[in-house]
């Protein structure tokens, strides 16, 4: 069973000055990336153990990677959703840290 997505409004916020192309690329990402098994680290999907993030969240905290983006979400398993709390972009010297 596909899981729901939910975008928070701080994550629309962000994705709202985005080019269209980069907008379009990282929702296009997010539905495919988190409808089946968003729990599962890949390549792109990690979870984020360590890290307290300034914006509302619930632990733990996963990050999908989409070119120079990052979207941080958590997952709520008994309701099979998954929050979408923010979208960033990611300059190379910087550490994930830096931006959450």
């Amino acid at each position: 069973m596909p899981y729901e997505i939910v975008v928070h409004e701080l994550a629309v916020k962000e994705l709202e000055p985005l080019r269209a192309f980069d907008r379009r690329r990282v929702l296009a990402e997010i539905r495919e990336q988190l409808t089946d098994q968003p729990t599962t680290a890949t390549r792109r999907r990690k979870c984020l153990m360590d890290l307290t993030p300034a914006f509302e969240h619930q632990l733990p905290i996963w990050e999908l990677r989409v070119g120079a983006f990052r979207v941080f979400y958590d997952v709520e398993e008994d309701e099979q959703r998954v929050h979408v709390r923010v979208v960033r972009r990611k300059e190379p010297p910087q550490k994930t840290e830096d931006i959450v």
